[in-house]
């Protein structure tokens, strides 16, 4: 009896000595999911939402984030921005209130300019998985804890030139903006490539967002001498565009290239006025042919992986929000810690390499994500063409690398 009593007496004195369990030790965390699911990017949002919990059931499948003190589960917190700056801070603060651990989000620019400049002064750690323009990159702008997965409208629109001059012999543009930033950065993008690789930008229009009546252009477009019309127009306005320019039989006097395209647009057309329509995809899920295998198969795995979720394939920014969230979460395990400053330098170390499901990229030092395949240059196909409702396009090329992203020196660093 007395044994009993000096062993119950010594578990009571290690209970006692052991260290409790502390708060930033959790074994459960949630991370915020900011997102416009209401409004004129409501369905690429949605794909947006589904990349971000496929990364994060991902890490649950397999037990939870790997910590020093034990496993953690993820728990993703979704909220809409509405695309809406006023909205989307203080839908942001309120995910702050409730304790996530980090954010990601946006499609809209302002709404991302915004949190950035908050998490400038009150360090969390954010992943836009929007494209942002090129300005908020300069040196001092970036918040240490902000890390973009997509690069800037710049990027696309030097990526749509080079595409056009160099891949297609395509030199003369005709270049319609939409008159916000992101239309002018892919101006400026598809202007600085036309003057590196001897194009020229013959004709220029820009229209605002939720325009859909293009006749007016589209007939200027006609009377030029452009052999290809490059555009800006992007979600709803795309597809009114493209539908335009399918009416107008413009495809048959020049390529028809949008510069930045998904698998929500292309659905949103007739297959014959997606037939030979060009555009850059930051990632497609037919990879089968492409010639760096190891890069297929990667690929090949991700898309098994989201269609067995939700039984299409992944559209591009599916992809974007599944490489931000991925590396969200690969930044907590190498930090060993959710300290913001900490993930941001684990990040950052081994010159910021890290492999995405379509190749190796790198964080830069303006923490835009750099990639040896940063868009698929692909071709639109017609009903006869398509062995699915999803077989949309064929692979033509590739383009990425450091050559298609400003440089640093440009940006101040």
């Amino acid at each position: 009896m007395r044994r009993f009593r000096n062993l119950v007496v010594a578990a009571a004195l290690c209970c006692a000595l052991a260290p409790a369990a502390r708060a930033e030790d959790p074994a459960k965390i949630k991370v915020g999911i900011l997102l416009p699911l209401t409004g004129v990017f409501a369905a690429v949002a949605e794909t947006e939402v589904q990349g971000a919990q496929l990364a994060i059931d991902v890490v649950n499948k397999r037990g939870g984030l790997d910590m020093p003190w034990g496993k953690v589960m993820v728990e993703g917190v979704v909220y809409d921005d509405e695309a809406k700056i006023d909205v989307g801070v203080r839908r942001f603060r309120y995910l702050v209130s409730e304790g996530v651990k980090a954010v990601g989000g946006q499609t809209f620019a302002p709404i991302i300019n915004a949190i950035n400049s908050i998490v400038s002064k009150e360090p969390l750690p954010y992943f836009p998985v929007g494209v942002a323009p090129k300005e908020n990159f300069q040196k001092g702008r970036i918040a240490e804890c902000t890390f973009a997965a997509a690069y800037t409208p710049w990027t696309v629109g030097y990526m749509a030139a080079q595409s056009s001059i160099k891949m297609l012999g395509k030199k003369r543009i005709y270049f319609l903006a939409r008159s916000d930033a992101w239309g002018w950065g892919i101006r400026d993008g598809v202007y600085d490539a036309a003057k590196d690789l001897g194009g020229a930008v013959v004709g220029y229009d820009e229209v605002s967002l939720g325009t859909s009546d293009f006749t007016t252009i589209l007939q200027k477009v006609r009377a030029s001498n452009a052999d290809v019309f490059i555009s800006a127009q992007f979600g709803a306005d795309a597809v009114a565009l493209l539908k335009q320019v399918h009416q107008m039989d413009l495809g048959k006097r020049m390529t028809i290239f949008n510069s930045f395209i998904t698998n929500v647009v292309a659905k949103g057309l007739p297959p014959e006025a997606l037939r030979d329509v060009y555009a850059l995809h930051y990632f497609y899920h037919d990879l089968s042919d492409f010639a760096d295998k190891e890069v297929a198969k990667s690929a090949g795995e991700f898309t098994a992986m989201y269609q067995a979720k939700y039984q299409v394939p992944p559209d591009g920014y599916a992809a974007i929000a599944y490489v931000a969230y991925t590396e969200m979460l690969r930044g907590f395990e190498a930090a060993k810690s959710f300290d913001p400053l900490k993930v941001s330098a684990v990040l950052r170390s081994n010159n910021g390499q890290f492999t995405s499901m379509k190749g190796p990229a790198n964080w830069r030092e303006d923490h835009q994500a750099a990639y040896k395949y940063a868009a698929f240059l692909v071709k639109g196909k017609g009903k006869d063409q398509q062995k699915n409702e999803w077989d949309l396009f064929t692979v033509a090329g590739t383009l990425g690398g450091e050559e298609v992203m400003p440089t640093l020196k440009s940006l101040g660093y």
